[in-house]
């Protein structure tokens, strides 16, 4: 068997269970296969050792001379990623690394889009060095820095929008640190090529207005009003953004939820946008989100009038790992948004970070209020930071506009402390999760999940986190209550479950919008969506909700504050 994975540079390192067994090189299903006196390995010139067919180990070797021996079964640690394996205690998880170590199988696989991979390995590797006598634990770390364009990525389920993007950058850092502290002596360092540059920007031409444009945003969040200003008392006039209140979500682009056609899902952001929807959120690590937002603008610029260009917002984010925040290291990262997304200035650069220990966080962001006073980002803004942190950040002088949450009927934790701060400095709060995925709807209501085959497949992550959120919250049974009342309101009214979710969320204090998301190209909501800007609850339907909100477990209590859940 070939154990191959593709590095950034293109090239492949492999490790090799029997000469014999070896795979047919891979050939498009449009191309008759290569004669086989001509079929060649993608490989950096990886040579065998003849009698690596009888031992536990085996040599990979390139024509320069790098040599390392690996252990022909390769503990693979991709399920350490996240909870649809079940939640790894880190220490039992060492002690577990150390076993397999051990018993023989001493290398170990993982990539850089885990937070949790170099953290266990690089403590295992300090409690081999204390403890044991035999070569430290060897290591592969994958980097599949792959361009975007030709292969967009997906994530582990239920955490696909919030790990850290494999960047090149990234890749050089941590092979400087916690990996490198964990190779054999007689490991050869591995150098990791930049992503591919981004397509030039062609210069467009402008036709006439198209009869389906909507009008600028109001700015106001009075009910109804379709759009907000979010602004900075600390950043000047120059630190404010109009956008929809209703956002179009794109972490749907990751993968998980069908396949996405580029020009199809383009099309459907144009048919947003032309109903007066023309606010997209995504990040650096939504699968092709950027790309595709960068095509999305191109054809706004050629295709639709200047006043339809205004209105049209990008807010990105960026989930870097918590390594040193230098300047260079910063500027690199969001000058690879800018050009994905084919833009000059982010409209919205929205930050989150991991560990809160590490105080690096502050760097990065007073380095991005410096991109943004030189013209290269509009706002700064925060996603998944709880009060504490959002105080000391506004302590610094920073800019921050708004604070990105989980916030829904069931998960009503920003209301606890984060929004009393938010009304005291101005900051408001775009929630995500409000629709939970899907589960505030008709759809669930009147089903048993926990029956096999008895109601609707819980088969795409943000149904099967948000499913984990009603668990927590009190249970099927209760949830089955709450869609029950979000039912009258929703007859009353004549409008799906899902825009009173969405509106009642938009009614609470300091929420400037609610996202909502976009399978782009698979299906569209646009007017269910537009449902919501026009919706108006009443005092009764408002108490009616709250009081069935109320029913459940105080989630504050048992997750913690805003974002907590992903730094447990």
């Amino acid at each position: 068997m070939l154990l191959c994975c593709r590095s950034g540079s293109g090239t492949v390192m492999a490790t090799t269970a029997s000469a014999r067994s070896l795979p047919r090189p891979w050939t498009s299903p449009h191309r008759r296969p290569a004669p086989a006196s001509a079929r060649r390995w993608r490989c950096s010139a990886v040579t065998w050792e003849a009698e690596a067919k009888e031992k536990k180990t085996a040599t990979v070797q390139s024509k320069a001379g790098d040599a390392l021996e690996v252990c022909r079964v390769v503990n693979g640690m991709w399920q350490v990623s996240g909870a649809s394996w079940g939640r790894a205690a880190p220490a039992a998880a060492v002690d577990a690394m150390l076993a397999y170590a051990d018993g023989g199988l001493a290398t170990f696989d993982m990539a850089d889009i885990c937070k949790d991979h170099l953290l266990l390995l690089d403590q295992a590797s300090a409690s081999h060095v204390c403890t044991r006598s035999r070569p430290l634990v060897q290591c592969f770390i994958l980097h599949q820095i792959l361009h975007v364009l030709t292969k967009p990525r997906t994530r582990p389920k239920g955490q696909e929008h919030l790990i850290p993007p494999t960047l090149a950058s990234r890749a050089r850092a941590r092979s400087s640190g916690a990996s490198a502290r964990a190779m054999s002596s007689s490991s050869a360092a591995h150098t990791f090529s930049p992503a591919p540059p981004a397509l030039p920007v062609p210069q467009r031409a402008r036709p006439a207005r198209c009869s389906g444009f909507v009008g600028p945003a109001v700015e106001s969040a009075s009910p109804g009003a379709r759009a907000v200003t979010l602004s900075s008392s600390r950043g000047g006039a120059d630190s404010s953004l109009p956008i929809c209140r209703v956002l179009n979500g794109m972490w749907q682009t990751s993968g998980g939820w069908g396949r996405i056609d580029r020009a199809d899902a383009v099309d459907a952001m144009l048919a947003y946008a032309d109903n007066g929807l023309s606010t997209f959120d995504m990040a650096d690590h939504y699968g092709p989100a950027e790309d595709l937002y960068g095509m999305f603008i191109n054809r706004v610029r050629r295709e639709r009038p200047a006043e339809m260009l205004e209105e049209v917002k990008g807010l990105t984010k960026w989930v870097p790992p918590p390594v040193k925040m230098t300047r260079s290291y910063v500027e690199e990262n969001i000058n690879r948004s800018r050009k994905r997304m084919d833009v000059a200035a982010l409209d919205m650069l929205q930050f989150h970070w991991w560990d809160y220990s590490n105080p690096g966080y502050l760097d990065a962001l007073k380095h991005m209020t410096d991109l943004k006073e030189e013209g290269k980002i509009k706002t700064v803004a925060l996603t998944n930071f709880d009060t504490e942190r959002l105080q000391i950040i506004l302590e610094n002088g920073i800019p921050i506009v708004s604070n990105q949450v989980q916030h829904s009927i069931v998960d009503m934790r920003p209301q606890k402390k984060m929004a009393e701060l938010c009304q005291l400095t101005g900051v408001k709060l775009i929630t995500y999760g409000t629709v939970m995925g899907g589960l505030l709807s008709e759809k669930f209501l009147d089903t048993n999940v926990s029956i096999p085959f008895a109601g609707p497949p819980l088969n795409t992550p943000s149904l099967q986190k948000y499913k984990r959120m009603v668990d927590a919250w009190g249970g099927w049974s209760l949830f089955q209550a709450l869609l029950q009342t979000l039912k009258k309101v929703s007859l009353k009214h004549g409008v799906p479950i899902s825009s009173v979710a969405v509106r009642y969320i938009l009614n609470q204090t300091s929420v400037a919008g609610s996202m909502v998301g976009v399978r782009l190209g698979l299906s569209e909501h646009i007017r269910d969506t537009n449902a919501i800007l026009s919706l108006e609850l009443d005092e009764e339907d408002m108490g009616s909700i709250a009081e069935a909100s109320s029913r459940g477990r105080n989630l504050m209590d048992i997750i913690g504050d805003c974002g907590d859940e992903y730094r447990a």
